[in-house]
């Protein structure tokens, strides 16, 4: 019997289009998943709430509390989505035990997070890793690393040696390389007296950081345009780290969709990039108005980014794909389905766009055509495609995703009340 996806498999094949390589080929590409979503950002050591202008907002019940919880979330929540995954970890996930007990960041070891690394090989995952630079009380004034006084800065910088070596043993563990991406808040809420300063702090800070190399650890340096907080200076600009990027081999300017001005086309900023360096990470969330962190959808601004992974010569093997949102005001298992699904779904549906005869197009200058091809492209069966890769992965199609986390929420929930 002819299946919607054979009718969708046909029509895209008149356009040049094997929908069947486009699914083995997305299957293969992993998708770097946040564990913060799970729990709003909390963390199992926090000492100060959350700090650095990152808020979540909502009090949606069914917080995981525990390394147990949160793990039995991320599970069920990848169980809902095709294609691989890795886990994104804070450095204040880490688990003390009778036997490993607490000890200030700046102290931490491999041995914290050995549960994680176990639990992740058990279920085919990768790790990734950052390290903690808010939500702690020696963030003096919002500045860390930048910050004028020695002993905070000595503080932090310890901490971030520690999260590269940390990163390290997990890649030697997983014989896989593992993202250490560092992010810190620095920044001032009214017009600086001395800009120049704080960034050749930041900048020294980061030179005693990369001092030693590991072969298992990709280096990166997130931007930011403004904080809550923090809305005249961030000393963590973008031309910092990309000018810091551009003069240290091995360490890499990270893009997050949210911490640029609105009207900034992330998109646009990867061919650029990908010009001149060998590796991009991403950080892909939805802003609204501000760096809001609220759940990915597939909507534009995600598939113009996915558009540009798929097409761009390279991209596909260069650009590391993460995500970071976080609300606290929806079912925290289904946030993360939703936008993990959304991600995967816009790659699925720049794969199946016909990239090369678009740019053939263009460059031949034929913009009428390219007009409308790229309007055709847009309805054409994609959601049969979509529906065909969900099957073969064994997970839920649209329509059938709310009933399971509406499933999983029943069950847990009794026990966090």
């Amino acid at each position: 019997m002819t299946t919607m996806y054979d009718l969708a498999r046909e029509e895209y094949a008149a356009l040049g289009i094997d929908t069947e390589a486009v699914m083995e080929k997305l299957a293969a590409k992993p998708i770097s998943v946040h564990c913060w979503q799970g729990d709003d950002v909390l963390g199992f050591d926090q000492e100060g709430g959350l700090s650095g202008g990152i808020q979540t907002t909502g009090n949606y019940p069914g917080r995981a509390r525990t390394f147990e919880e949160l793990t039995c979330d991320f599970e069920a929540a990848m169980a809902l989505v095709p294609g691989a995954k890795r886990i994104n970890l804070h450095a204040s996930y880490v688990v003390f035990t009778d036997e490993n007990p607490w000890v200030d960041r700046d102290a931490i070891e491999y041995k914290h997070f050995e549960p994680w690394v176990a639990w992740a090989k058990a279920h085919g995952y990768g790790i990734d890793f950052n390290p903690t630079i808010f939500g702690h009380p020696m963030m003096n004034n919002e500045l860390s690393l930048s910050s004028p006084d020695a002993a905070t800065r000595d503080f932090w910088i310890r901490h971030c040696k520690a999260c590269r070596k940390i990163s390290q043993q997990i890649g030697e563990a997983l014989d896989d390389q593992t993202l250490c991406n560092i992010w810190i808040p620095d920044g001032l809420k009214d017009v600086p007296g001395d800009r120049f300063g704080l960034r050749e702090r930041l900048r020294d800070s980061l030179d005693e950081i990369y001092a030693e190399k590991y072969d298992r650890v990709i280096d990166s340096c997130e931007s930011k345009v403004f904080g809550i907080g923090l809305e005249s200076m961030t000393v963590g600009s973008n031309e910092f780290y990309l000018a810091y990027a551009a003069t240290h081999p091995g360490v890499y300017d990270l893009l997050d969709l949210g911490h640029f001005h609105p009207t900034e086309n992330v998109a646009d900023k990867l061919s650029a990039l990908l010009l001149f360096f060998d590796k991009v990470p991403l950080h892909v969330t939805r802003p609204v108005r501000w760096d809001s962190d609220h759940v990915v959808l597939f909507d534009d601004p995600t598939k113009e980014v996915a558009m540009e992974i798929a097409h761009i010569p390279g991209a596909w093997e260069k650009v590391i794909i993460g995500l970071d949102f976080f609300d606290a005001s929806i079912n925290r298992v289904g946030a993360w389905a939703t936008g993990t699904r959304a991600m995967e779904k816009s790659l699925l549906y720049a794969l199946l766009q016909p990239g090369e005869r678009l740019k053939e197009l263009q460059d031949t200058y034929q913009f009428t055509e390219k007009m409308m091809l790229a309007e055709q492209a847009k309805s054409m069966p994609f959601g049969a495609v979509w529906d065909e890769y969900c099957r073969r992965a064994g997970c839920p199609l649209d329509g059938e995703l709310y009933p399971a986390v509406a499933a999983y929420e029943a069950k847990i929930l009794p026990e966090r009340m």
